[in-house]
C-alpha cells in the first residue's frame, strides 16, 4: 500500500539521530556492546575487538563520512522494506521517515511484534507516539538517548507534510 521511499530530509534526521563515528565502537546494544562504527553500521553483535573478529579489519583504520554514508544507505534499505511491507494505513511522508527511523534503531523482527504495529494498522495513528515512547530500554535500563531519540520520531511522525 505505502511503497515510499526515505525521503531526504528522513535521511538527514537519521544521520544526526545515530550521529557519526569514524573508528570502531562499541554501541551499548543489550548491556554490553555491539561493534559500531560510522552512523550506526553494525559490524558483528559483540563488542569490538580486532584480535578476534575479521570482520572489523576492514574498519581498523577508520572510515570517511562519505563512506559512513554509503554504508548507512544499504544499512537503511531494510527499514524502508519493513514500513512498506508491515504497515496496512496510508502513511505520509513524515509518518514514514520516522518509522524507518524507528526500525533503522529496534529492528524490523521488534517491530513485527510490536504493539505499535497493531494498533497502526488498526487504524490508531494517534496510539503511535505514545508507542514509540514505550521503546526507551537497552539492556532493561532506560537510557536517556532513547528518550530523545523516540521523542524526535514522535515530531516527525506527528509533523505536517508541506505541499
Amino acid at each position: 500500500m505505502n511503497q515510499k521511499e526515505f525521503s531526504n530530509e528522513g535521511r538527514q534526521a537519521l544521520t544526526i539521530a545515530e550521529g557519526f563515528m569514524p573508528r570502531l565502537y562499541d554501541d551499548g546494544g543489550n548491556g554490553k556492546g555491539h561493534c559500531t562504527i560510522g552512523y550506526g553500521h553494525l559490524v558483528h553483535y559483540d563488542p569490538c575487538n580486532s584480535q578476534k573478529f575479521h570482520s572489523e579489519q576492514q574498519f581498523i583504520n577508520g572510515i570517511s563520512v562519505e563512506k559512513g554514508i554509503s554504508l548507512l544507505k544499504k544499512d537503511y534499505a531494510f527499514a524502508e522494506v519493513a514500513v512498506n511491507d508491515l504497515v496496512k494505513v496510508s502513511l505520509n511522508q513524515n509518518q514514514f521517515d520516522a518509522l524507518v527511523i524507528f526500525i533503522f534503531n529496534v529492528g524490523r523482527g521488534a517491530f513485527y511484534k510490536s504493539t505499535l504495529l497493531k494498533k497502526l494498522n488498526a487504524g490508531s495513528y494517534e496510539s503511535v507516539p505514545s508507542e514509540l515512547r514505550r521503546w526507551n530500554r537497552s539492556g532493561g535500563k532506560i537510557m536517556n538517548g532513547l528518550i530523545s531519540r523516540r521523542e524526535k520520531e514522535v515530531v516527525l511522525f506527528n509533523k505536517k507534510v508541506n505541499k
